[in-house]
């Protein structure tokens, strides 16, 4: 009986969405949804669906264990666990010298630990159907097994998104392994320490442990060293921000001429081929025209009060997550992952960097969707082709928040795929060609266009940063009167 409960669980909750699942269908069906021309009817079904499980009624332990269930590893991947060991605290001082750096004001945060990373090599198993087990071999024998079916010498370094909060490489094993496929390349997987029990910057610090751990392999490490020339980073929503924070935390040390001590050896810091982000989500305090003009085509569910200037004479409040052990945090802090006087940190919200800061990085892959976080991904790759930044950039109209990992099957997530998979490939040979614009993919993906990336926002930088300003200022509000609140209580 107790093997069946997941599926009855299931089917209950669908049950419960009857009604919304058919008022979508007819809505559809009569050209009347608010997406219709944009959206077909298995996507527009997809977000409503999506849409619907993103509540609160689960407290943050809880929301958390069930996005992290473990599928358990069958089909065409291979799977390989390992740790990364603990490397000296000179890491964590790295990250806090490139946060002292780029600091613009009195930003507090928690200094983290040092800690060892566990991460999953993952890559794409050929010959076998979609219910094979995995064989039972160690993981040294499963890590070989994959190198031998990885025909690129270009490694990927992967951060999976979930807020910063949610999820897991293992969430991310099918979606990780045909990137795999496509690329030829191993990808490392990176279970970095999610908030709120351990925020900013602890994640960065386990960012950076794993790019040097690539490079300078630690002792009892399965790999051999990976030349960062030849390390593509990676990652979707938070992970494309942590992807992005990454490359500008080595951009500034570089920058000061700082080198980290790891495992007993005193290294340069050495910039990657590329960086390759999915829907990242660039800016914190969600401030952008998008987060509520592309509501409609989106799952996400924003805490915005752009457009409703009634909102913004009520202090901001973090998620109504039922209270738990970790959840509340005291001192309180407005954001499950920063403290709001940081939100505008270059290392918290990409966005915030002007575009100076991103001189010398190496090609980065912007792709988006018509979604909510479409504005903080177009302005950054803007900022960067300004600063000489071999960018390539893609938008699909109509398309939610990580549409391609969504629905790989679907003409749109194919395409995502190719562009990605190319991306990763050309980086890693070192043949990126820059071409100034952004491709953007129509619904039905005829009629491409090409836009320059000086206009893929009519938002300007100095409307972008008092936005941003405003936002940050509200969340700010909001947190002193949540320290307000317990000191009365106290």
């Amino acid at each position: 009986m107790s093997m069946l409960s997941p599926s009855i669980g299931l089917l209950k909750l669908m049950l419960a969405r009857v009604p919304m699942i058919l008022k979508t269908l007819i809505q559809h069906g009569i050209h009347m949804s608010p997406v219709s021309g944009r959206q077909d009817l298995r996507t527009e079904l997809t977000v409503a669906i999506i849409r619907s499980f993103m509540t609160f009624s689960h407290s943050i332990t809880k929301t958390q264990q069930n996005s992290m269930r473990d599928p358990g590893i069958k089909g065409p991947i291979w799977v390989s666990k390992v740790v990364l060991p603990s490397p000296e605290i000179d890491v964590r001082n790295a990250v806090l010298h490139a946060i002292d750096e780029l600091k613009t004001g009195d930003e507090s945060f928690n200094i983290p630990g040092i800690a060892s990373v566990e991460a999953e090599w993952t890559g794409y198993r050929s010959g076998v159907d979609k219910n094979a087990p995995q064989p039972d071999l160690s993981e040294a024998e499963k890590y070989h097994e994959l190198r031998k079916e990885a025909s690129s010498d270009t490694t990927i370094l992967y951060f999976h998104g979930g807020a910063y909060f949610l999820m897991d490489p293992c969430t991310h094993r099918i979606s990780v392994s045909q990137l795999s496929r496509r690329t030829g390349s191993p990808v490392l997987s990176v279970r970095y320490r999610l908030a709120p029990q351990n925020p900013f910057p602890a994640a960065l610090v386990d960012a950076l442990t794993a790019y040097l751990s690539l490079i300078h392999p630690p002792p009892g490490a399965l790999h051999d060293p990976v030349p960062a020339n030849k390390i593509v980073i990676a990652g979707d929503s938070a992970g494309g921000n942590l992807s992005l924070v990454l490359l500008q935390t080595l951009l500034t040390l570089q920058r000061s001429s700082r080198s980290i001590s790891f495992h007993g050896k005193e290294i340069p810091v050495e910039l990657p081929a590329g960086v390759a982000t999915i829907s990242p989500w660039c800016d914190i305090t969600h401030s952008m025209p998008s987060a509520v003009k592309n509501a409609k085509f989106d799952y996400l569910v924003l805490p915005t009060f752009e457009g409703d200037e009634a909102a913004a004479s009520v202090p901001f409040a973090p998620a109504p997550f039922p209270p738990d052990a970790v959840w509340p945090v005291s001192p309180p802090r407005s954001d499950l992952y920063v403290n709001a006087k940081t939100v505008l940190h270059p290392l918290v919200s990409p966005l915030a960097a002007s575009s100076d800061l991103w001189e010398n990085a190496p090609p980065v892959f912007i792709s988006t969707g018509e979604e909510c976080l479409a504005d903080d991904g177009l302005i950054t790759a803007r900022r960067m082709h300004e600063a000489g930044v071999s960018v390539v950039a893609e938008q699909f109209e109509g398309m939610p928040h990580c549409h391609g990992f969504l629905m790989m099957s679907t003409p749109a997530g194919k395409r995502f795929f190719e562009g990605l998979s190319e991306f990763c490939r050309d980086a890693g040979a070192g043949r990126v060609e820059p071409t100034g614009k952004l491709t953007y993919l129509p619904f039905k993906l005829q009629s491409i266009r090409e836009i320059p990336l000086g206009d893929v926002s009519d938002v300007s930088d100095k409307e972008v940063e008092a936005r941003m300003q405003r936002t940050a200022e509200w969340r700010l509000d909001g947190e002193k009167e949540m320290l307000r609140r317990e000191g009365a209580r106290l």
